[in-house]
């Protein structure tokens, strides 16, 4: 059994995902069919993703009922604005095949585009219309969230940020504790492979018997956040899920804890206003 995270408006999200991110669509409803084969409930996409009609399709031929399903999309840069978030919404909703999201995340803050606080008001209004059970942001800093709480009473249900053993993200987690805004990892694993190899990492790997990803993921898990570790590789998605059968001990943790270097493998969320 997946355990869930209660988001702070009471809708219950897996902690633990399947993220397709740079998955080209052709090869999208087949990893999306094994993640869910393998008993994953929550798949994340976005529309900068090229891959919702993969997604969609690999749902509707999965045979689970709508409300076993967990599904994410995000708000590309290019759409943001008051109008265009609601026109983006619909085509993605369009090419996932459903009649409504469980989360739909503002991609990336863009700062330089001004144009975020709109597109929150967008947010709300399809959350009012019950097209989407949830609606959160994605790479926003403390400053960003400041500022989307001086325009709106609706709090974000997430933050998904960049984190990671080497990213820890501690003023992000602390803000979103504070505030009620549940932190989900995306590249939980970072990229490039290092911190696979790191010896923390594979002490602890030898000590339980499992594989040094499967140590990263149960160290997100006991710190809370949600998760969605990517992969195209069957055999890596099934041991990606089977996370739930071992725990580290506050030592372990506190091993895993000291590899932060405040160090990003993807764009920094203050400078990236790509369209």
């Amino acid at each position: 059994m997946i355990p869930t995270v209660k988001l702070n408006n009471g809708v219950e999200m897996p902690q633990l995902g399947f993220g397709v991110f740079k998955v080209p669509d052709a090869e999208t409803t087949a990893a999306v069919t094994t993640a869910l084969e393998a008993g994953y409930r929550s798949i994340d996409t976005a529309a900068a993703y090229q891959n919702e009609a993969g997604v969609g399709t690999a749902l509707a031929s999965s045979g689970l009922a709508r409300e076993e399903l967990f599904i994410t999309t995000k708000l590309w840069n290019a759409d943001q604005g008051y109008e265009e978030t609601l026109a983006a919404f619909e085509r993605s909703r369009g090419l996932l095949g459903l009649d409504y999201l469980d989360l739909y995340l503002i991609h990336w803050p863009a700062p330089e585009l001004g144009k975020y606080a709109a597109s929150w008001r967008a947010l709300e209004k399809l959350a009012a219309d019950g097209v989407v059970r949830a609606i959160g942001v994605s790479n926003f800093q403390p400053a960003h969230l400041e500022q989307l709480a001086s325009g709106s009473s609706v709090v974000p249900a997430v933050n998904q940020v960049e984190l990671h053993p080497y990213l820890q993200q501690d003023a992000v987690r602390a803000y979103g504790n504070e505030h009620g805004i549940a932190t989900e990892a995306w590249s939980p694993l970072a990229k490039g492979g290092s911190l696979l190899t790191e010896t923390a990492v594979t002490e602890l790997a030898a000590k339980y018997d499992k594989t040094a990803a499967q140590v990263v993921l149960r160290w997100h898990l006991q710190h809370g956040n949600i998760v969605i570790p990517k992969s195209v590789t069957p055999a890596r998605v099934r041991e990606n899920f089977a996370v739930f059968d071992f725990e580290l001990t506050g030592a372990d943790l506190e091993a895993l804890n000291g590899l932060e270097r405040d160090e990003r493998t993807g764009p920094n969320p203050d400078t990236f206003n790509v369209v």
